[in-house]
Parts: structure tokens; C-alpha cells; sequence
């Protein structure tokens, strides 16, 4: 399991990632985010939902509500803003040069 620490700054990249091939909502995005990692990350419902907040108001994602389902809540659906996918891009741009920077330290013992 990845500690929260290590990726913290790269949860928005992972939920945006999950909205390129269009809408979604929390629970199901968590969910194809603990399979897609094959249970090495699990994202908190609190973490997602800030960072749900967090992109929402810098113009990256935008909700909305299907009615699906009239027997139970209504679900909040997400999805990328052509803001939020310039924003993906740098995102991924940054983490190559993390990795190449982190990879100086790294060796095997």
C-alpha cells in the first residue's frame, strides 16, 4: 500500500486522469482507483471529496446530478473542464521531472 504522503500531490492528476473518458461520480471513481492500482492506493472519501471541492472551484471539473436512480440520492456527477485537462497535462509534465529527480536517490541495497 502506497502511504498517502508519497502521492498527496498527485491525487488531482488520479481523479482527473479517471474523468478523460468522460463523467463520473465519487464513489465509482474511487473504486476504478483502488482496481486500476490493484489495492496499492485508496484514496479516503475525504481526500476525494476536498479534492472534488479543491478542483471544482479552480475551474477544472464541474458537477452536476443525473437522476438515475429515483429510489434513492441523487448522485453528484464530475467531469474535466477544458481548464482541467491543460491542468492534467502540466500535471504529468511536473511528474516526469519528479520521477527524474527522484530517481537520483533511488538504489538498490
Amino acid at each position: 500500500m502506497i502511504s498517502s504522503d508519497v502521492i498527496r500531490g498527485y491525487n488531482d492528476t488520479l481523479i482527473l486522469y479517471m474523468l478523460l473518458e468522460g463523467e463520473s461520480y465519487g464513489y465509482e471513481i474511487s473504486k476504478n482507483i483502488r482496481q486500476l492500482t490493484e489495492e496499492k492506493y485508496v484514496m479516503k472519501e475525504t481526500t476525494l471529496y476536498s479534492a472534488f471541492t479543491r478542483l471544482e472551484k479552480n475551474g477544472y471539473i464541474e458537477s452536476f446530478y443525473l437522476d438515475e436512480n429515483s429510489l434513492g440520492k441523487r448522485r453528484t456527477y464530475y467531469r474535466i473542464t477544458p481548464p482541467g485537462l491543460d491542468y492534467y497535462r502540466e500535471k504529468c509534465e511536473e511528474w516526469k521531472v519528479t520521477q527524474e529527480v527522484v530517481n537520483l536517490f533511488i538504489r538498490e541495497l
